[in-house]
């Protein structure tokens, strides 16, 4: 299956707002979206209840968001940006093996913390399932994540076959995602040993693959 480059935009439902008056409206529109989703979860939301808590009128949050859907794609796209920042801060200097490990491993602990601490994450990652569009921000995401250490294995490995490593580390990205749902929809003692289990097994591939 033909999948999104991750170089290519995908179109968001929502209205960007132009003004720093709105922007600074919308920012108080996520953020009582964000509190609401993780009191009660996404589904249960309501349009009038994110108004009400921002303190705006309900059409002006219609201005921006014309549904939950557009929300949650908001919400998505703010942790899908800062998420890629903090991969290509964690990755782009690493030079050798052991740097790959450590790096890899602690970008590893940081989203298992993030999601462990944060239910609107873990909400939003789950909408994400059941929306082709999502899923598909989704896995441009994973490419684009995918790309930052496809650079660390090209230094590591300069004979390699390119289109091997970027299999490889796009499969990475991905199978890490289920680890981390898997592990966080399951007692605490046994996530952990499933996080620890998953970065075994993904840094045995990425370095003697």
């Amino acid at each position: 299956m033909e999948g999104t480059p991750a170089n290519e935009q995908i179109a968001s439902p929502r209205r960007a707002p132009s003004q720093q008056r709105s922007r600074e409206r919308v920012e108080r529109m996520l953020a009582a979206a964000s509190a609401l989703i993780t009191e009660q979860g996404s589904d249960a939301m309501r349009m009038g209840e994110v108004a009400e808590r921002a303190g705006v009128s309900i059409g002006s949050l219609y201005q921006f968001f014309p549904d939950k859907r557009a929300i949650i794609w908001a919400l998505a796209e703010r942790y899908t940006a800062e998420s890629q920042a903090c991969i290509s801060a964690a990755l782009k200097d690493v030079g050798d093996a052991e740097g790959l490990r450590r790096a890899f491993s602690e970008l590893v602990d940081i989203y298992y913390g993030l999601f462990l601490a944060e239910p609107v994450m873990r909400d939003i990652w789950s909408g994400t399932q059941a929306d082709k569009a999502l899923r598909q921000l989704e896995l441009a995401d994973s490419r684009a994540n995918a790309e930052f250490l496809v650079a660390v294995l090209r230094r590591l490995r300069p004979g390699a076959d390119p289109v091997s490593l970027e299999t490889t580390a796009f499969l990475v990205w991905q199978m890490g995602e289920a680890a981390m749902r898997l592990a966080i929809s399951v007692e605490r003692q046994e996530g952990d040993r499933l996080v620890a289990a998953y970065k075994r097994m993904a840094l045995r591939e990425l370095l003697d693959g």
